[in-house]
Formats: structure tokens, sequence, C-alpha cells
């Protein structure tokens, strides 16, 4: 128990230390890497014109009341492009750094966070001892009779310093000093030597006890920097120091990719290092805490007010937790994991003990992030993002309705094939078959009664029905099924009409499958191109179209070549297979009409049809059925050899 509890810790802990470099690699995304939100260049009839320069150059310019130069103009623009662009380095530095952060084993990554602690203890030593040296300063300065604190201190004058002087903050940054020391003491990477140590917890402490004393106040001044000195030169030591050994890391770290690679492939790699890393689990959290910090900040900023409502803060949470791709990722991996849940109760429902469902989660992920890359989700304004965001929900349910389709269709036809008598089960499917046909029928409603037609209308009208006709068309298979379990004889048209009931159904899929892709191509030059959308319709094209016709014409070329075959075969007489009194080998069924092979074997006509798709062999001696056309392909061999 100790040890599972022990792993569990671990791995939380594991997760907890990856999402920082998220929230890096989201801001800078979120930023647009310096280029969005400082400057922006809109086009004129006089060219470009710098329409947001930062506030500073706007105060200066201001408060100097100085026309510009149009000769210094250039300048000018030469210096913002020349900021833009050093901050665009800055941002993709900071974002490689971030994933090679990320992607760091744990070990590893733990160093890295002792290090940025160690630098966060010196910042933080350093504002504190400013913002304490500034109130000592203001304090000596307004009392003139006062030269130092340690005046009033041994004239016991304490209530006076607490009370209206700077006492209790001294106090604070005593004690804070104390505990940024120790924690530096102890985490700092460097060699530790008993003077040094003592040195640094004396370089945290000296400003506290400097300000006490009567000093310049240009020595109290500058007393946190030079305090702040010897931290930060242990802390530059250790990157200078620990330098060959980081660069040798990361180039294991490259041969190590590099040899896995070539021996496993690719596609091993990304998913070994996507199992290392946690991804979605990392992911999840990275957007729950996110979440959660915008929900704290729009409750503190707008709770109270007259139009605060939580659907306007649901609706603001859904359009920020989509507005860069790490967040989209993190808004995929929540949908997966609710994805799965369904899955798994609808697994439930069916009392299926197999893991189909894990696949229901990862689809619906992948799905759902190739829509909001095709739809362009973070490049959209706030309303739109929010449509966008719906109609991409919207377009996620059907396809989740698709996957419980396929869960509960292989056991429809198993529970009628089987026989199985245990009705509780055939009332569960049969109830998750009503609920995916109410549930489309009900959204159509709702949709064309509320929404003018759209080439987003057309597509959710398509998967919805699409749902309904493959629902329909399992039912009616189950119900044949069902018949044929109840019959006393053998059903030879039973084949024929499943057939018949799939192509239909095949040929509707099909169909609609030429409608989306008309609807997608429409979109695509109408209203919102992109290259995803284009390789999306591609590959739309591909695989639904050209691959299923070619998928299904083959199926009725053998269909067609195994009736012809069949039809070539002599019909047994009623008198011949009284005399026979002998059942179907395949089937080991009664036989009331069978067909006669060239080897003198009787079967029925359908039982040796569905034989004839695996091969053209007799199921008893083996012997080719076909002699004519086997004689004829030799005859055609020889002369091919001639």
């Amino acid at each position: 128990m100790d040890s599972t509890m022990r792993e569990r810790f671990l791995t939380f802990a594991d997760i907890i230390i990856r999402v920082p470099p998220l929230f890096i690699i989201d801001e800078l995304l979120r930023i647009g890497f310096g280029l969005s939100n400082d400057t922006v260049l809109d086009s004129t009839e006089n060219g470009f014109k710098v329409s947001e320069v930062s506030d500073s150059i706007n105060d200066s310019l201001i408060s100097s009341s100085l026309m510009i130069n149009p000769f210094d103009f250039d300048h000018l623009s030469y210096k913002i492009y020349f900021i833009i662009a050093l901050k665009y380095l800055c941002c993709c530095v900071g974002y490689v750094a971030a994933i090679c952060t990320f992607m760091l084993w744990t070990k590893h990554l733990v160093i890295i966070y002792l290090y940025l602690i160690s630098v966060g203890a010196v910042f933080i030593s350093y504002w504190s001892n400013v913002s304490t040296m500034k109130a000592i300063i203001t304090y000596v300065n307004a009392h003139e009779s006062v030269s130092s604190i340690l005046d009033d201190i041994l004239c016991l004058n304490l209530k006076y310093v607490l009370n209206e002087g700077p006492g209790l903050l001294i106090i604070q940054n005593y004690v804070l000093q104390c505990l940024l020391a120790s924690v530096f003491c102890y985490i700092h990477l460097a060699p530790r030597h008993p003077i040094q140590q003592k040195l640094l917890v004396l370089s945290f402490m000296a400003p506290s006890i400097l300000g006490i004393c009567p000093l310049p106040t240009q020595v109290l001044y500058h007393a946190p920097v030079f305090a702040a000195l010897l931290p930060l030169a242990v802390c530059k030591f250790i990157i200078w120091y620990n330098g060959i050994a980081i660069l040798k890391t990361l180039y294991i770290g490259y041969q190590h990719a590099r040899n896995f690679v070539s021996n496993y492939g690719l596609s091993a790699l990304v998913e070994t290092e996507w199992i290392r890393l946690n991804v979605p689990c990392v992911l999840r959290t990275f957007w729950i805490l996110r979440m959660s910090g915008q929900v704290i900040q729009i409750l503190s900023n707008h709770y109270g007010e007259e139009t605060f409502t939580y659907t306007s803060m649901i609706k603001t949470l859904l359009v920020n937790g989509c507005e860069t791709l790490i967040a989209v990722l993190g808004m995929t991996s929540i949908i997966s994991i609710i994805c799965h849940y369904i899955g798994c109760f609808f697994q439930w429902v069916l009392l299926r003990e197999d893991g189909d469902e894990k696949s229901i989660g990862a689809l619906s992920a992948t799905l759902f992030y190739i829509l909001s890359l095709q739809t362009g989700l973070t490049s959209l304004d706030r309303e739109k993002r929010l449509v966008k965001l719906c109609h991409n929900f919207c377009l996620l349910l059907m396809a989740v309705l698709h996957f419980v389709h396929n869960i509960v269709n292989p056991l429809l036809m198993s529970l009628s094939a089987s026989h199985n008598p245990a009705l509780h089960r055939h009332l569960r499917a049969l109830a998750v078959c009503v609920f995916l046909i109410s549930l489309p029928v009900s959204l159509l409603t709702f949709f064309w009664s509320h929404y003018t037609v759209s080439t987003w209308l057309l597509a959710i009208s398509v998967f919805s029905i699409e749902v309904i006709v493959k629902v329909l068309i399992s039912l009616a298979i189950y119900s044949l099924f069902l018949i044929d379990a109840y019959r006393s004889v053998f059903w030879e048209q039973l084949d024929d009409c499943v057939y018949i009931i799939r192509s239909f159904g095949n040929t509707i899929e099909f169909a609609f499958g030429i409608i989306l892709f008309i609807n997608g191509f429409w979109i695509l030059v109408f209203e919102s191109g992109g290259a995803i959308r284009a390789i999306m319709i591609c590959i739309h094209a591909y695989f639904n179209i050209w691959c299923e016709a070619k998928a299904g014409w083959s199926v009725f070329m053998k269909r067609r070549m195994a009736v012809n075959k069949i039809n070539s075969l002599s019909e047994a007489k009623t008198e011949e297979l009284q005399k026979l009194d002998d059942v179907c080998a395949i089937c080991y069924q009664e036989m009331e009409s069978a067909k006669i092979t060239h080897c003198n074997h009787y079967f029925h006509s359908v039982c040796l049809r569905k034989w004839l798709y695996i091969q053209d062999r007799c199921p008893l001696c083996h012997d080719v059925l076909y002699k004519v056309e086997n004689d004829h392909r030799a005859r055609d061999t020889v002369e091919n050899q001639r």
C-alpha cells in the first residue's frame, strides 16, 4: 500500500513540475511572440504607418510637445523594428527552452527547478531589501533629530519605532532574509565550503543589519545591490561550472533519440516519449489550473455586479480556454477523458467488458483538435470563436454517437446470431439504439427550427442522418437474424437480404461522403480556406470516397462472380437429396435444395457462395471447383509462354 501511494505521489509530482513550461509556452503564444500586442502595422494609402508604439515613447513625445521630423521617422521606425525583432528572438528562445525543459528527464528537471528557486531567492531578497532600505531612508530623512534606527533602539523608543517607524518592516525583512538564506544555502548547486556558506548567509542579512546603523544614505541605498552580488556570482558560477555537463547531457539525449529512431522508427519514439512524459495528464492539469486561475480572477473582479451571470462566466471560460494552441491541447485532453467515460458508461449499459471505450477518448480528442486547427479557432475574435467552438462540439457529439454505434452494432449481431436468451441484454442494446435515433432527431429538429441554412448546418444534418441510417440498418439486420434464429428450416434468402440492406446503407453513406466533400470544398473556396482544411478534404476524398468506392466495387464483383459460378453448377433434385439424406458440410443444416459440384459433393448454394469468397476449392476434397475455367487458364498460360 505504501509503495502504491509513493508511486502515485511521484507520478503526481512529475506531472506538476512539467506544467510551468506549458504556462510559459501558452503565454508566448498568447502574445504572439511579441508581435501582436506592441506593434500593429496598418495598411494605408500612403503605405505603412505605426499605429501603436510603446507607451513610454508616446508619453515622451506628448510631454515634450515636439513635432516629429519626417526625416527622423525612419530612424524611429528602425528602432521600433529592432526592438520588435529582439523581442521576437527572445520569445523564440524562451519557447525552445520551455519545450526542452518540458521534455527533460525528471532528475534533470528537478535540478533546473532547484537552480531557478535559488535564483528566485536572490531576487526576492533584493526586492525585499530595497523596499526596506527605502522605508528606513524615508524615516531617517523625515526625522532630522534621529541619525539612525539604532538611536531610537538605544533610547528605548521601541514603541515609536514599531508604530510609526519601519520597525515591523525591518523585523519582517530579517525573518524573510533568514528563510531565503537558509533555502539558498541548502539548495544551491555550487560546491559547498564552510566559509562560503557563512558569507552567503551574511550577504542576505547584511542590508537588514546595516539598515539600523548610522550610515550615509548612499551606503544604505546601494547596500541591497552589493549584498546580491555574491549569491548572483554563485548562480553564474553554477552555469559556468556545469556548462560542459549540460551540453553533454543535451548531446546524449540527441544521440539517444537518433539511435531510437534509426532502430525502431519515429512513431515508436513519439509513443515512448508520450508515455514517459505523461502528456495527457500534464495537459489536463495545465488546463484545469489555467481555468481555475481565470475563475478566481473573474469572480474577484465581477462578482456582485448586476451584469454578472454564471452563463457569461462559462462563455468567457470557453473562449479563453482555446485562445492558444497549447490551450486547445489542454481542452482536448479534457474532452478526451470525458469521451472516455462516456464510452465506459455505454460499455456498462451494454454489459461489455472489452476496451473499445478507450479508442473513443483518443479518436474524439484527435477529431476535436483537427476541427480546431481546421476552423482556425485560435485566430478568431471572441464572438466567432465561441460560435465555432459550439459548432465543433456539435460535430464531436455526432462523432461520439458514431463511436457508440460501433460498440452496439457488433453486440446486436452477436446477440441475434448466437440465440442469446438473456432478454435484459437485448433490451439494453435496443435502448441504446433508441437513444441513438432520438437524440439526432431532436437535434435536427432544434437546429433547423432555430438556425438558417448554412454549410455547418448541412454537415451536422448529414452526420445526424448517417447515425440514424446506421442504427436502422443494424436493427434491420438484427431483426432478420432473430427471425432466422426461430425458423425451423434453413433460410437461403437470408444472405441476399442482409447483402441488400447493407448495400443500401453503404450506398447512403457513400452519397453522404460525396455531399460532405462538396460541402467542404465550398467552405474551402468561398468561406474559410487554409492548408489544413485542404489536406483534410483530400484525406476525406481518398479514404471515404475513393477507397470506399473501390472496396464496394470489389465486393460487388466478387459476389457477382460467385453467383455466376454457383449458377453454372447443377441443381440437386429432390430424389437425390432424399437418397443422400445428409446435411450441408459447411453450415451443418438440412438441405431442402443444394448445388452439386464437379466432384459430386452437395452444398447449400448460399453456403457455397460464401465459401467462394475465400477460395475456389471444394470444402471436402479440396478439388478445383471449376475445371473448365482452369483448363482455359492453363491453355492461356501455355499460349503466353509460347
